[in-house]
């Protein structure tokens, strides 16, 4: 057996391996938290699209920065909020969200 079929199975599980670290969905990825507290990551702000608002309020922490929220189910929008997005959020994980898209 060449030594490039030997690579490509060792390159699948390193693939998979790496994917297995977090997990995602549509609209970003989540990982546990060490404190097993949950907590929110904008990881996105949609083009500049400020300001940035969850569940109706303004998200007051920096782009890229983890905040605490409860779990459940969350809004995310900006400015008058007339295209906000729901996503929900699992107990004791960091969610990052980081994608607007339809």
């Amino acid at each position: 057996m060449s030594s490039f079929r030997k690579a490509i199975p060792v390159s699948a599980l390193l693939a998979i391996f790496s994917v297995s670290c977090t997990d995602g969905d549509l609209r970003g990825s989540f990982s546990k938290s060490k404190d097993g507290k949950t907590y929110l990551v904008i990881a996105d702000d949609g083009s500049k699209c400020l300001p940035v608002k969850v569940d109706n309020k303004v998200w007051p922490y920096a782009m890229g920065r983890a905040g605490e929220i409860n779990p459940g189910r969350h809004k995310i929008g900006c400015g008058e909020g007339d295209s906000d997005i729901e996503f929900d959020i699992r107990p004791g994980v960091i969610y990052k969200f980081d994608y607007w898209g339809p």
